[in-house]
């Protein structure tokens, strides 16, 4: 069996708020890099909120293209409200995926769905911001895989220094 990858495509992303959030959700999840394109993200950088400086760790990449970035045996996976996608509750996500996000204010260009290998969509009422659907495409993935770690010592690991509550078990 592959060992799992995670890679992201950020498709012209409108704010930098955002990117950083993208950035902290790739480390909590795990992922191998970002890529994006256009040129919005550049302008705005410095007010990014990579709060977790995660983009130490995981690379943050401009590309022209996304589909230059596929790595070598991923999926293509877009994630855009589009007629004839599939609802992400109902989709099987592969061990090496290169999951595309389209921006806020726009799509994902048709040239790029069209080399995708599945398109699916968060089925909410309204349509998430683009670090919201990150989080969730993301989360979905992790809780239907075998490779999910669920433990006190993972919650110790994860969790903000100045968070020290316990649940205390009822008798």
């Amino acid at each position: 069996m592959n060992e799992s990858k995670i890679t992201i495509g950020l498709s012209d992303p409108k704010s930098p708020s955002n990117v950083g959030a993208v950035m902290r959700a790739a480390g909590c999840f795990q992922a191998d890099a970002v890529f994006y394109t256009g040129e919005r993200y550049v302008r705005a950088a410095r007010f990014n909120t990579d709060t977790k400086d995660v983009s130490k760790k995981i690379p943050l990449t401009g590309v022209c293209c996304l589909l230059e970035g596929v790595p070598k045996e991923s999926k293509i996976i877009c994630v855009e409200l589009v007629e004839g996608a599939v609802p992400l509750p109902e989709y099987q996500h592969p061990d090496q995926a290169f999951y595309i996000f389209g921006p806020e204010d726009g799509t994902i260009s048709q040239q790029v769905i069209d080399k995708a290998d599945a398109v699916v969509y968060v089925p909410t009422i309204g349509c998430l911001n683009l670090a919201a659907t990150v989080n969730v495409v993301l989360y979905d993935r992790i809780s239907k895989s075998s490779l999910t770690v669920a433990n006190d010592e993972l919650i110790r690991q994860s969790r903000d220094t100045n968070n020290n509550v316990k649940v205390k078990i009822k008798a």
